[in-house]
């Protein structure tokens, strides 16, 4: 057996990822201790290229995976049941986050983070923050469409391309036949790209080493420690949606063994908490939920889809505990009103989250701008170790809600859910649709 045959194992990869973590943590805690500048310099230039190498994919991962998505599910039944697949993963995807926004603002109560607090950010962070638009709905939809198809993918703006991406796959699904070589050379840019995603994701344990690494020697004691209750809430919110929510819809809703899905779904919920980023992880989300014995055509549609909107731990429970956080740490009162907006925004804008908006949408109440600031720039120190739990929490919410819709649709393989399955663009090639 080969060397390389030997490490992409999932057991094997999976151990060596934990030992990056465990590596990584050390060095950056040496790091910190000792004032060894070039380390913290090597630790972050690792995480910063590993980064950078997953996001390239993103964009034109999304693009053509909505597009084949949406193409795919000509073979499911025609019009008629794409418009009610649709239907069905939209309303699933809102009624589990309210479900996790309710989590969250409990959680938040309980523990109610940021309670006798005292801290002073960065003032040129607080100004920073403060200097951008707070954004509105209105923004949203102003930004929805963009004044040139190559500027919004030059310039990252997903909600366009998500936006853009729709558009042409709804077009290619009504032309049928007459738009079949421009599906097949999507078929291939999706192939080729996932191709190159299966290699970076072989680097993830020097990316984890990296990250992790930089995290602990750039967040001291002195910070983290008075943000505990924060990092305790959203962890325990996230976790509740992750290993409780999710686990009890599976089991009754889709008759789908919890143990099994977290068995195969693994390798993407590790490289989400690491990589941060549910667009890196889609060609493995996607592959999971084939795994799971969802049909293709349908996976390839409702788990792109998710990724862009479908966010319970960023778009969810993260707000709303946030939220609580820096009210309490102004020592304001949030109102019924208030609590209710929360709910509403989780429920109906979780798209925003991946905008131009962004947090400030999420947290614009009746709370001055000022305080939003201050509150944002004392949680950014340690946004990237909140961001780990929300990312694993989001996608695990992607690969499980087209799990038991699939079910509940008769497109669900009893067969290929209960054999072995290899780890997602690691061992056997995959394919990238049906």
């Amino acid at each position: 057996m080969s060397l390389l045959r030997t490490y992409t194992k999932p057991k094997v990869f999976g151990l060596i990822v934990v030992v990056a973590l465990v590596v990584g943590a050390l060095l950056g805690v040496l790091a910190k201790q000792t004032g060894q500048d070039w380390l913290v310099t090597t630790l972050d230039t690792i995480g910063s290229i590993f980064t950078n190498l997953l996001q390239v994919t993103v964009l034109p991962l999304v693009f053509t995976a909505i597009v084949l998505g949406i193409v795919s599910l000509r073979g499911l039944g025609g019009a008629r049941t794409a418009a009610r697949l649709g239907g069905k993963t939209v309303l699933w995807f809102a009624t589990t986050s309210l479900i996790a926004v309710l989590i969250g603002i409990v959680i938040g109560k309980i523990v109610n983070p940021g309670s006798g607090v005292s801290l002073q950010p960065q003032p040129s962070t607080v100004e920073k923050l403060a200097s951008r638009d707070q954004g509105s709905w209105l923004d949203l939809i102003n930004n929805l469409v963009p004044s040139n198809l190559f500027e919004a993918f030059a310039d990252g703006e997903i909600l366009q391309v998500v936006l853009v991406s729709l558009a042409v796959g709804l077009a290619a699904y009504a032309l049928g036949d007459r738009a079949e070589p421009f599906v097949n050379f999507n078929r291939a840019v999706f192939d080729i790209v996932q191709k190159v995603l299966g290699w970076i994701i072989r680097l993830a344990p020097l990316g984890v080493l990296g990250l992790i690494g930089n995290a602990f020697a750039t967040y001291g004691d002195q910070f983290v420690r008075p943000l505990l209750s924060l990092i305790v809430a959203v962890y325990a919110g996230t976790l509740l949606v992750l290993f409780g929510v999710y686990p009890l819809l599976l089991r009754f809703v889709g008759k789908v063994s919890p143990a099994v899905f977290f068995r195969k779904s693994w390798t993407a919920l590790q490289f989400a908490f690491v990589s941060r980023s549910s667009g890196a992880t889609l060609p493995l989300s996607r592959q999971t939920a084939v795994n799971l014995g969802v049909d293709p055509g349908y996976a390839s549609f409702a788990v792109p889809l998710g990724t862009t909107t479908k966010m319970d731990g960023c778009a969810a429970v993260y707000p709303a505990v946030a939220t609580i956080f820096i009210a309490n740490l102004f020592g304001i009162s949030l109102s019924f009103g208030d609590y209710l907006l929360i709910v509403v925004v989780a429920v109906f804008g979780a798209i925003a989250t991946a905008g131009v908006t962004g947090w400030f949408t999420m947290l614009t109440l009746n709370l001055p701008p000022e305080v939003i600031a201050t509150g944002i720039a004392v949680i950014y120190g340690i946004d990237p170790i909140l961001d780990m739990m929300r990312t694993a929490t989001n996608v695990a919410g992607q690969i499980a809600i087209p799990t038991w819709i699939a079910r509940t649709e008769g497109l669900l393989d009893d067969e290929v859910l209960n054999s072995p399955t290899a780890a997602p663009l690691l061992d056997a090639p995959q394919p990238a649709h049906a």
